[in-house]
């Protein structure tokens, strides 16, 4: 196989070749677009399966809205278009005639869907409505990157009606706690969580909440987001309810996404010179057992305690007996490697003489016996446990080894040109002193903290009103 570039030369490139050597995806046509292959898809199938019990656990259903959006109904919440109008793609002609009214492939759908909220929803009986979809969406994206970013991509969007905005923002705040136990508990990611600046809201929103991760190239990357909507699109849309007393009220909205930029997130922030690293409870394959021999005797032998080996585990793990024979047992070292399989099991002549596998984890490189008494799914569950805990322990080091303060603008650009990372910094609160520091550093406030400001702003000199978390991201 091709050598993956050294993250630490190129990781741009090195990105690019993860990809392309795992075969998680491909180029398509269509310039900005990516093709997923089997194993990429896998990895968002996995994704989905978890969050999708996670999503209805917190009392939310699926459903379906359509891919096109009138532009009158587009139109109807100013701030929204407003936000979406330069990333929308349009379809002007359809069945070889100019249409009457010009559709928007969805950029997103709050607009379609409280239009539907209006005819579902007439009593306060009728609330808290709670809906989710898994769609994809289309963004005009300049630059692109795949699963970072690419012009269509996948996501989950849910959507929720509430009689108050306590109730708003306790779903806006369930929402955010459900990425981030996701993130920790199935992808291995630490991630920081607060408010948006409102410049950095999302259109339309009252406000807006972010995961953040941090990558190991030092850049921030958001991984999911949660808005509560407030009634502003409750009016737009005419969505109404009668309350207890009989009187007639506006709903509070909400809206939360996670995007298949999870998949590129899990790459950036476990990813080695060797490829992927995947946490045990994603990956597509958990353990893969390369059989070792030379003669036809050893390879009988070999392949026999293989399947035993299989029939042992399974279903239990994700297993596969790689019995390929016109690949040698060094091309399939590799190869697993690249593609971020937590284990791979060695198995030869000698290992079958000692009664054990050669047990090599992905996370640490390190190769250890393991009796053939032993590989029972109780066995391979603690050691998928230590994986997990692994990749998550060596990234939240990371984070926190790359997460400093700055008091000055100086400062703060010798950090993100140097190793990069999150930086913690007094900001006045204003558009003009947030820009300015993005104009000099192309650092953006990640997100709002949760402690006291001190300091003075680095731009403008005038006292702090928030600390705020700055970054390069992508």
């Amino acid at each position: 196989m091709p050598r993956i570039t050294d993250p630490s030369k190129d990781f741009p490139q090195w990105y690019l070749d993860v990809i392309a050597q795992a075969d998680l995806a491909e180029h398509a046509d269509v310039k900005g677009c990516i093709i997923f292959k089997p194993y990429g898809y896998a990895l968002w199938e996995g994704m989905q399966r978890d969050m999708d019990r996670r999503i209805k656990a917190m009392g939310v259903q699926n459903a379906y809205f359509p891919l096109f959006i009138p532009a009158s109904l587009l139109a109807k919440e100013k701030d929204h278009v407003e936000g979406f109008a330069p990333e929308c793609a349009v379809v002007t002609e359809g069945g070889g005639k100019k249409l009457a009214e010009p559709l928007y492939v969805r950029p997103t759908s709050e607009t379609i869907i409280y239009a539907t909220f209006a005819k579902w929803i007439a009593s306060h009986r009728d609330l808290p409505l709670k809906i989710n979809q898994w769609a994809n969406i289309v963004r005009w994206e300049m630059r692109t990157r795949p699963f970072l970013r690419t012009l269509e991509f996948l996501w989950q969007e849910g959507h929720t009606a509430h009689a108050t905005k306590e109730e708003a923002d306790a779903m806006a705040e369930a929402a955010l706690k459900m990425y981030e136990d996701f993130d920790r508990e199935t992808l291995a990611l630490p991630v920081l969580t607060g408010r948006k600046p409102d410049h950095e809201r999302f259109a339309g929103a009252l406000y807006t909440l972010t995961t953040e991760a941090l990558a190991r190239d030092g850049k921030a990357i958001q991984a999911g987001t949660s808005h509560n909507l407030g009634q502003g699109f409750s009016e737009a849309y005419n969505v109404s309810f009668l309350d207890a007393e009989g009187k007639r009220q506006r709903p509070w909205m909400t809206s939360w996404g996670v995007s298949t930029r999870l998949i590129g997130t899990v790459i950036v922030v476990h990813g080695d010179e060797k490829g992927l690293r995947l946490p045990p409870g994603l990956a597509p394959i958990q353990a893969v057992v390369v059989p070792i021999y030379k003669s036809e005797a050893e390879k009988n032998a070999v392949l026999e305690e293989a399947a035993k080996l299989k029939d042992a585990l399974e279903p239990a793990v994700r297993i596969r007996v790689d019995d390929r024979e016109d690949k040698s047992p060094g091309f399939k070292f590799n190869e697993w490697e690249v593609k971020g399989v937590p284990l791979r099991l060695e198995l030869g002549p000698k290992d079958l003489e000692k009664k054990q596998v050669t047990l090599v984890r992905r996370d640490t490189g390190v190769k250890s016996p393991l009796p053939l008494s032993s590989c029972a799914p109780a066995t391979f569950s603690s050691l998928f446990t230590e994986v997990h805990d692994n990749l998550y322990g060596q990234a939240k080091a990371f984070m926190e080894r790359h997460t400093t303060e700055a008091g000055t603008l100086d400062q703060l650009q010798k950090t993100v040109d140097g190793e990069g990372g999150f930086v913690w910094a007094p900001w006045d609160g204003t558009v003009e002193s947030a820009e300015a520091v993005k104009r000099k550093t192309k650092a953006t406030i990640r997100l709002l903290g949760v402690k006291k400001a001190a300091g003075k702003d680095l731009v403008s000199g005038e006292p702090a009103k928030h600390m705020a978390l700055y970054a390069k991201a992508y």
